[in-house]
């Protein structure tokens, strides 16, 4: 037991930081490795949303699990590019402060949105963010919405090709719009769309029966894109279809419905859609109503994706009317926006549509912190930096107590040193008078890496928010950073752009990563030496491998490892000297 607590003890100084390191180490490595693995793109977030999918000749919101009973516009009618599908059909048109766009009149489809708030890039050479397409293109994107029949039943339904009536010619936050189209059988189906400030809109389906006979019939939703969508892969973002059904947040990945098939699911509220890393479309059904939900892929010709849900069957009685409600949020996944729908039309974990990751109990509240600070101070970078400081404070006493142990250990430096010496030749010995020297200096070698062993939570969160909130997308720090969420740009390897030469992913080193790397090299000059001369220099090389390591992460992440580098060597040297330790000494 002596020598079990004494190997313990042996592994000295450095031995538990150096193990700590390395692992922080492996699991920076895992997340370079595995969660980047387009690092080639250079851009974090993709130019365009990933608007390249539409339903098979015969998608289908079902009437039953197995039916398809919707049919989808004719293949003969995509693979226009978006401009002639735009002027292929009759259009009301949307302007809120937010989107602009229009509704096909041909089908009622709700399928061309932009969003005014967003370019594809930083300055004037970004264009403003395109989220949904026409129906007939070849790279569609829309939601729809209608009502399903029996085909015993033999009532006429609206469909993909259904000509929509209207007096209305514009959408707007204060003018709602309202299409009809009455049957062969008489039914009057009217839609009404409204749309709110943000990205928001209301569908009231109404259906009127002037008959003496009941009809019976079933609402349904889907939104639906075409093609293989240009999704980033990365492992730390879910991309593809997701929701909250059955009282759980399920996501999907696109090949698993390409591999499993279909994912069904009966809930009672929730919701469902489509996400990408910045831009959502998510059908919410009233949150007290039962209904089916699916994600499916079909093929067909073009690959398609689509998200559904299809509602228990309604009797409209004669000479009676009935209407059902559902919602359609259409746009960025901004924090307070999706919370504030959240808690306005009760949805249910609503806010899960950002991709928060394990570490949500923190990755919020650093959100909520950073976004709070930027209120301050008008820009990120400051407010990355006031976050500093603040983690250091609230760690302030851990990091103090291990500090004023490492200071012991470099003060006992010559005594161990002595001890190695004299006892070359006799480990167990030698670890039994390491052990009563721990002892009697009151020195615990595990402390020394409780500061970083605490940090890696707080690391990883603020990466979360960086990575995945659009707050953070082109958002500037500071001088040459133009963009907190993606690698810092000024590449040592091209001379800072004046070498006409795009170096590789593992070469790509900005400024941020090389100061980070200066920073964590005088830290580590004034933390005890090693006694293992290998255990030294792989030490001294960590910081040299972390600039490389890094230089792929998001420049918000590396400034903020930076300045907490620099105020633990602050914190450190000043404990150091209050010890009576040289901090220069080695």
């Amino acid at each position: 037991m002596v020598q079990n607590a004494g190997e313990e003890y042996m592994n000295e100084q450095k031995n538990l930081l150096a193990a700590m390191g390395l692992t922080l180490l492996v699991l920076l490595a895992f997340d370079f490795f595995y969660a980047k693995p387009q690092r080639e793109n250079a851009q974090i977030d993709a130019a365009q949303p990933t608007t390249s999918v539409s339903p098979e000749d015969h998608a289908a919101a079902p009437q039953s699990m197995d039916d398809a009973a919707l049919a989808a516009p004719s293949s003969a009618n995509t693979g226009l590019d978006r401009d002639q599908a735009l002027q292929a059909g009759r259009r009301i048109y949307l302007e809120t402060p937010r989107l602009k766009g229009s509704i096909a009149l041909t089908g009622g489809f709700i399928d061309d949105l932009t969003l005014k708030d967003y370019a594809t890039e930083v300055g004037k050479d970004g264009e403003p963010i395109v989220l949904l397409n026409p129906s007939k293109s070849a790279n569609a994107y829309y939601a729809s919405f209608g009502w399903t029949a029996r085909p015993e039943l033999g009532l006429d339904v609206p469909g993909p090709t259904t000509q929509w009536e209207t007096d209305d010619t514009m959408l707007s936050p204060d003018h709602p719009v309202t299409l009809r189209w009455t049957n062969a059988q008489g039914l009057v189906f009217e839609r009404q769309i409204a749309v709110d400030k943000d990205f928001m809109f209301t569908i009231i389906q109404s259906v009127r029966n002037p008959t003496d006979s009941p009809a019976i019939m079933a609402p349904y939703g889907l939104i639906s894109r075409r093609g293989e969508p240009n999704i980033s892969k990365y492992f730390v973002i879910h991309e593809g279809p997701l929701g909250v059904l059955d009282g759980s947040l399920h996501e999907i990945e696109y090949k698993d419905l390409k591999e499993d098939g279909p994912s069904l699911y009966d809930s009672v509220g929730g919701w469902l859609g489509l996400t990408d890393k910045y831009w959502m479309t998510a059908i919410i059904p009233e949150q007290t109503v039962p209904f089916k939900g699916r994600f499916v892929q079909g093929t067909g010709g073009t690959v398609r994706y689509q998200a559904d849900y299809l509602e228990e069957e309604v009797v409209i009685p004669a000479m009676g009317t009935k209407s059902v409600t559902v919602r359609l949020f259409a746009g960025a996944k901004e924090v307070d926006v999706i919370q504030r729908y959240e808690d306005a039309y009760e949805i249910r974990l609503f806010d899960r549509a950002i991709d928060w990751g394990w570490f949500i109990f923190l990755t919020k509240p650093i959100f909520y912190l950073l976004d709070f600070l930027y209120g301050l101070f008008g820009n990120f970078g400051i407010s990355i930096l006031v976050l500093t400081v603040i983690v250091k404070a609230l760690f302030f006493p851990l990091a103090s107590k291990s500090y004023v142990s490492m200071s012991k250990m470099k003060a006992v430096q010559p005594k161990m040193k002595a001890l190695q010496k004299r006892y070359k030749d006799d480990k167990p010995r030698l670890q039994q008078e390491m052990m009563e020297l721990y002892k009697k200096e009151k020195i615990n070698p595990l402390s020394g890496c409780l500061p970083m062993v605490a940090q890696i939570p707080v690391f990883f969160a603020l990466y979360k928010v960086l990575f995945v909130t659009i707050e953070m997308r082109h958002q500037p720090g500071f001088f040459w950073v133009q963009d907190l969420s993606v690698a810092d740009p000024m590449l040592l390897t091209n001379l800072f752009g004046l070498i006409p030469w795009d170096p590789p992913s593992f070469l790509a080193v900005g400024i941020w990563p090389l100061l980070m790397g200066v920073a964590m090299f005088f830290q580590m000059r004034l933390n005890p030496s090693a006694g293992d001369p290998m255990q030294q220099k792989v030490m001294m090389a960590m910081p040299f491998v972390f600039v490389f390591i890094m230089a792929s992460f998001p420049a918000g992440l590396v400034i903020y490892w930076t300045w907490n580098t620099v105020l633990s060597a602050a914190q450190q040297w000043m404990i150091m000297r209050r010890h009576g330790v040289a901090p220069t000494s080695t």
